[in-house]
């Protein structure tokens, strides 16, 4: 029984921030994990429901390519990893002339389903 997994990189949110969604659908079955993440109030939660049904996609097509028989009804959200991507540094104008650097973060996502 092998994973299958999807991947999003560069996503313009701190990682931080997004480990808070990715800690609450771990381990959940994939429709709870949609519901949740459709009623998150959170910013980051929708590029997560695309990761999701992204993955699930790649499930059905493994299913019509290798024949691979995954029950895409019993997939659960089994691995979900957030990592820090590359960091977009700014120039904010503050008083007297002079400036401060701002750090635009991103990061990296990725969602892994397996068969219960």
């Amino acid at each position: 029984m092998s994973a299958v997994t999807a991947v999003l990189r560069n996503c313009r949110v701190s990682a931080r921030k997004a480990r808070l969604v990715a800690d609450q659908i771990r381990g959940k079955q994939v429709q709870d994990a949609l519901d949740l993440l459709r009623l998150s109030p959170k910013r980051v939660a929708r590029p997560f429901e695309k990761l999701v049904r992204s993955a699930v996609a790649n499930a059905e097509a493994k299913n019509d390519r290798d024949k691979a028989g995954i029950d895409v009804d019993n997939l659960v959200v089994s691995r979900v990893v957030v990592d820090e991507g590359a960091s977009l540094w700014r120039i904010r104008a503050r008083a007297q002339g002079r400036a401060n650097w701002i750090q635009r973060r991103t990061a990296h996502f990725t969602v892994e389903l397996e068969e219960r």
